[in-house]
């Protein structure tokens, strides 16, 4: 026997049928979670969301108003969608040209987040702990803990965890903050010490 999940739909949202939606998620006015979605646990969709067929959603992911996700979009842990920030799925759309089997698929990597207004080209992937300030455009990948600012997006500095801008000295050591953790920079890529 099949247990039912437990979550929180608003009267003016749609959940059709065939999406999956994790346990304790919260998904608010007049979004649409399509056929084909998966939303993990605790997630929550802030007014006007649509989440597309294909797209998963892991664990804690937070959508704030008017963002769509389209098929092609992942997801991971604990990520975070700014309000109407935009992704795409196809790199040359036009509308007499059908392109619905060249989607580029887009991944956000467990605990990014992508800024209020900013915009994700497909066929990307947003690194781990990285930071997409408010209005940069990505148009290439993003290293993990990277912060990336403007249009086209570049990175300007690196991010801790908690969402912290690191200083580095001169042997490559920086410290959170926030949370007082220890972040090394070895050959262009940051590392959290554990």
């Amino acid at each position: 026997m099949e247990r039912e999940t437990e979550y929180f739909v608003h009267p003016t949202a749609v959940v059709d049928d065939g999406a999956v939606i994790g346990d304790g998620t919260r998904i608010w006015h007049f979004c649409h979670v399509m056929a084909g979605a998966e939303l993990g646990p605790g997630c929550n969709l802030g007014q006007n969301v649509m989440i597309a067929p294909g797209v998963k959603l892991g664990r804690n992911v937070k959508i704030q108003n008017n963002v769509s996700v389209y098929s092609g979009v992942i997801c991971e842990d604990d990520v975070f969608l700014g309000p109407s920030c935009v992704f795409t799925n196809v790199r040359n759309p036009r509308s007499a040209v059908p392109r619905r089997g060249q989607y580029a698929p887009t991944v956000v990597r467990c605990g990014a987040t992508v800024g209020a207004n900013a915009t994700v080209v497909c066929g990307v992937e947003i690194g781990r702990y990285a930071f997409v300030g408010a209005g940069a455009v990505v148009t290439r990948s993003v290293p993990p803990h990277a912060l990336v600012v403007g249009a086209p997006a570049r990175r300007i500095g690196w991010m801790s965890r908690c969402g912290q801008r690191l200083e580095f000295d001169a042997e490559g050591v920086a410290f959170c903050s926030e949370s007082g953790e220890k972040y090394l920079l070895e050959n262009g890529e940051v590392h959290a010490v554990e």
